[in-house]
């Protein structure tokens, strides 16, 4: 037989784009429409459906950049259209590629009811099925003229990403705007050749069943009369049955479908746009559920439920009896889908404590899989936290984006730093928007890594990112690949029945252990400092205003401020938002995020102080207020009293115009240059700089990612590089007791204040930036003599060890990586470690001198700012303010203990008596994170530890006032069924922890 494949394959296409679809709505009638413009903000929809429009034609321009319009749409259903199936086809100028990323609808009746949203690939609203004929139709469109930020030419600077700056030009061209008779049967067809002209592409070509579809498909085309497809649709989709009811294979791979919308807290829209995505979303999903019997939709992101239930109470009303009925699913269990690199300790267990209690509180439901398809790489301390907040799978897909190397698995188990295993799944079908393309299914069937072990994978099925969610045309793909011989099978399942299924099927999986580095969007570490430093501060003030609030509370009747602190956290939660966080919003964003950050500084002091006040009361005694989880200056944590005097340090000015520092514990000399020569440790008679090198050396660098420009650095980076060794001035600071460096590099200025407190063996550099650079990226480098074949660095409840060598394609991905309050190294007995108090990016590196005595160099870089143009044209663009410390002859104990006190700085006030701490431990390798009161309001006192040096450890805990019992808890503080309470001793407990263990306890009082 000739080989005509191409020839049908080429007619298929052409066929179904010019004849077919086409008829889909064989006749149409045009609707009248006027418009109302909103000014400024969005409106409430009563006041946009009684707002007076103007009249429209299709072919206007409409939409200010971030504009709301009304428009209402009027007509009547031609009577001769009785019988017949009727839409309203509404356009409002989309362009189909970008579901999600443009102009979006949600359509009101005229009573204010929702009935569903309108994007790109959704633009129909039905109006009868049938019609009578005679019906006057009235819609109203809330629409928003979200300009569309990434474009076919991705990545380049655009001011349309704030309102601010955006202009008024109108974005949109009013398209389609029709009543139409919906011909079901012809869209079937159009479904049953997609499906089966998708499949066929993807089957060998020397396959027998491909040869059968082709033929079929012939047949069917044969069939349609092309000048009258609608009387001939029926009679081509006879022709197909054979070939649709064939069933797959018993080996095939098993998809489990979920309908999902991943939608964006915000990113390339504000966080008020992201609460009207949301609500257009939600409105299309319910009403498909409506219509679809097997549907499934889960969403994720607690705080976007709550939008709905504060914003939409209408919507919600639907959503709440979808709940009911077990086909919309509450799914993750977090507030938002946060980034898990850069949150705290504590802010990563409140994302599961908040998200979990408001699908607990609302609906009764239990989450027990975290849901993260689309955040930037794990840290390796997560899987505790799921577990301990009552979860026990993940989900993600977003390590497929890796350039450099494969994942090796779908279906593992993930084991964190304490030894935590959560069985884990990536789907294989590699998006988190899978349309049911038959390109798709079988890219999951080719690629899932498990074969011959497991064969389930899932698939989260809708348009996202922006939302809009799943579609008819998705569903019905769905139900013909139900059971259709050469493709997986479909399936709807929630994620718990997909998980219990993988899970069961596959009881001894493979285990990754340590995190789950995302070889891509490695610069989301520093990209919009401000947002990561209002991050880290918020989060240690929310430590302190708990730890004080609850310790005045419980010693003097201060009243608690439960509600205050339930709204700071969840606006921090929020903000940690994966491209909130990470620095990869439009400007609009990370601008509001830093007047909130403002205010949320204001409030949380606000309530430290009154709280603090209440418990030194009035006098004139000096105290200082420890809030970190180690004693200092001779003030146990937690607690307040007259510090110890402290020691001296010195400055002498040196021949060559630099200056050396000495306290008696390290000795730093800083050239004319401003750069630190030597650090050396008089008692471990070592030097930390490496020869010939110096510290506090800025290295700037270009950075012109080939993509994603507020997400990457890619490592070419670092083939050029510019040492800023030039300085103005070099002087004693104002105190006499520190160094004051001046430099000047193109259009930015840098003031450092070099100091060495009495009494400690750190050198703290203080660094202010003022950035005026594009497209450049500006590092701190510390060079040690140091030989270490790995470092630590903090993550959460902990810290995980990374080579400094790059022996391998996974080592060598890891150019730039992230840590929270530390980076250590050492040689047996000796270390240093490098503290900050607000950056996250830094790179480790080592060489081997040549010369001399052919010691090794470890190079630690601390990420300070970079400088993309997209989507923020001027991230980053003003003065930063930077405190590093490096730490010297430092255990990882030290750089536990210097991390804390370099993000918790003492409080100095005056009182009539001194505080002692509501919670003592007597073991410094057992940290206490919070100490707060249940969230139930009970007045009980919750205390959140771990051991944080890598060892076991045995401790104490001293309680400062009386309680009736003490029992073991997750992290919502709710008993662990099988955890033994810890021994007690009247007011004391002891406390056995496992490296890295994490631990809960309440203590219950009378």
């Amino acid at each position: 037989m000739h080989d005509d494949r191409t020839l049908v394959e080429a007619r298929l296409r052409r066929v179904l784009d010019e004849r077919i679809r086409p008829a889909v709505y064989p006749e149409s009638v045009p609707l009248q429409v006027a418009v109302w413009h909103a000014p400024g903000e969005p409106v409430p929809v009563a006041e946009g459906l009684a707002a007076e429009p103007e009249p429209i034609a299709v072919g206007a321009r409409w939409g200010a950049p971030w504009g709301t319009s009304w428009f209402r749409v009027t007509g009547t259903v031609p009577e001769a259209w009785a019988g017949r199936t009727v839409e309203a086809l509404l356009d409002l100028g989309f362009d189909e590629n970008m579901p999600g990323f443009q102009c979006e609808g949600l359509v009101y009746r005229p009573d204010g009811t929702p009935v569903k949203g309108l994007n790109p690939r959704n633009q129909w609203v039905r109006i009868g099925a049938p019609v009578a004929g005679g019906e006057e139709v009235r819609l109203h469109i809330e629409a928003a003229s979200n300009p569309v930020i990434l474009d076919y030419h991705p990545f380049r600077p655009t001011w349309l990403g704030d309102k601010d700056t955006a202009g008024t030009e109108p974005q949109y061209t009013l398209a389609r705007m029709d009543l139409a008779v919906f011909d079901e049967t012809v869209w079937q067809l159009v479904m049953d050749l997609e499906v089966l002209g998708e499949l066929m592409a993807e089957l060998p070509v020397d396959s027998p069943r491909r040869w059968d579809i082709l033929r079929a498909v012939e047949q069917a085309l044969d069939t349609v009369d092309l000048q009258d497809v609608n009387a001939t649709a029926g009679r081509a989709r006879e022709r197909l049955t054979g070939v649709l009811s064939a069933p797959a294979v018993p080996s095939a791979h098993r998809i489990g479908a979920v309908g999902h919308a991943h939608i964006d807290s915000a990113w390339l829209w504000p966080l008020r746009e992201t609460v009207r995505k949301v609500a257009r979303t939600v409105s299309n999903m319910t009403a498909l559920l409506e219509d679809e019997p097997d549907f499934v939709f889960a969403m994720s992101q607690a705080q976007q439920w709550a939008w709905v239930k504060e914003h939409r109470p209408e919507v919600w009303a639907r959503v709440k009896k979808a709940v009911a009925e077990g086909r919309f699913v509450p799914a993750g269990g977090m507030w938002v889908e946060s980034d898990t690199n850069m949150p705290g300790s504590e802010a990563m267990a409140r994302q599961f404590t908040h998200g979990k209690r408001f699908f607990l509180d609302e609906f009764g439901i239990e989450n027990e899989e975290a849901w993260l398809p689309d955040t930037f790489g794990f840290a390796a301390g997560l899987p505790q936290i799921i577990k301990a907040a009552g979860s026990k799978w993940l989900l993600t897909q977003k390590i497929s984006w890796s350039q450099t190397n494969k994942f090796p698995h779908h279906t593992f188990h993930w084991e964190g730093i304490d030894g935590t295993r959560i069985f884990t799944h990536f789907p294989p079908v590699d998006t988190y928007n899978c349309s049911m393309k038959g390109s798709e299914i079988a890219h999951a069937v080719r690629n899932f890594r498990d074969k011959g072990r497991a064969r389930h994978s899932l698939a989260p099925t809708g348009w996202g990112d922006g939302g809009g969610g799943t579609t008819r045309e998705m569903v019905a793909k769905a139900a013909r690949l139900r059971d259709l011989e050469g493709s997986a099978t479909v399936r709807w399942e929630t994620p718990r029945a997909f998980f219990e299924q993988a899970e069961a099927e596959y009881p001894e999986p493979p285990v990754w252990v340590g995190e789950l580095y995302l070889e891509l969007h490695r610069a989301t570490l520093t990209s919009q400092a401000r947002t990561k430093q209002g991050n880290r501060r918020a989060e240690h003030l929310l430590r302190e205003a708990e730890l004080w609030a609850a310790t005045a509370a419980v010693r003097t009747g201060f009243p608690y401020p439960y509600e205050d602190l339930d709204r700071f956290w969840k606006t921090v939660l929020l903000h940690q938002f994966h491209d909130i966080l990470p620095g990869s919003s439009i400007a609009w964003v990370h601008r509001e995020a830093r007047a909130t950050y403002e205010r949320l500084t204001a409030e949380l002091t606000a309530v430290i102080d009154a709280a603090q006040r209440a418990l030194a009361g009035e006098g004139t005694t000096p105290l200082l207020f420890n809030s970190a989880p180690h004693a200092r200056h001779g003030v146990p944590a937690g607690a307040a009293a007259t510090p110890d005097a402290p020691g001296t340090s010195t400055l002498t000015p040196q021949e060559d115009g630099g200056f050396r520092l000495d306290n008696g514990l390290l000795r730093i000399t800083v050239d004319a240059r401003g750069l630190v020569v030597s650090v050396h440790d008089p008692a471990a008679g070592r030097e930390a700089i490496a020869p010939g090198t110096a510290a506090n050396l800025l290295q700037l660098h270009p950075d012109f990612p080939n993509m994603w420009d507020a997400w990457d650095v890619d490592s070419f980076y670092r083939n050029t590089v510019t040492d800023l060794t030039g300085a103005e001035s070099v002087t004693a600071g104002e105190d006499g007791a520190s160094v004051r460096i001046v430099r000047s590099f193109g259009s930015s200025r840098v003031t450092q204040l070099l100091s060495l407190p009495p009494g400690e063996r750190r050198l703290v550099v203080d660094t202010e930036v003022d950035w005026h650079e594009t497209e450049k990226f500006l590092k701190l480098a510390f060079p040690l003599d140091l030989h270490a074949e790995r470092y630590a660095s903090e993550t959460q409840f902990g810290h995980a060890f990374r080579p400094t060598h790059t022996n391998t394609s996974w080592e060598a991905a890891k150019f730039e990586a992230c840590n929270h309050r530390f980076v250590h190294l050492e040689e047996p007995g000796w270390g240093v470690a490098v503290v900050n108090d607000s950056t996250y990016g830094h790179d480790v590196t080592r060489t081997v001198r040549a010369d001399g005595d052919r010691g090794t160099t470890t190079t630690v870089r601390v990420s300070l700012l970079r400088a993309p143009r997209f989507p923020d044209p001027e991230t980053d663009q003003g003065v930063h303010r930077f405190r590093h410390a490096l730490v010297v002859g430092a255990s990882v104990g030290d750089a536990v203990r210097e991390g804390w006190r370099i993000n918790l700085p003492e409080r100095h006030t005056t009182g009539a008596r001194a505080v002692a701490p509501l919670v003592g431990v007597d073991d410094d390798a057992v940290v206490v994170t919070a100490v707060k009161l249940a969230d139930d309001g009970s007045g009980d006192v919750v205390v959140r530890f771990h051991e944080a040096h890598g060892g076991r450890a045995r401790a104490t805990l001293t309680t400062g006032f009386a309680f009736t019992g003490v029992t073991v808890t997750d992290l919502l503080e709710r008993p662990l069924p099988d955890a033994e309470p810890p021994a007690r001793e009247g007011e004391r407990i002891t406390v056995r922890l496992r490296p890295f263990e994490l631990v809960t306890l309440r203590f219950g009082r009378p």
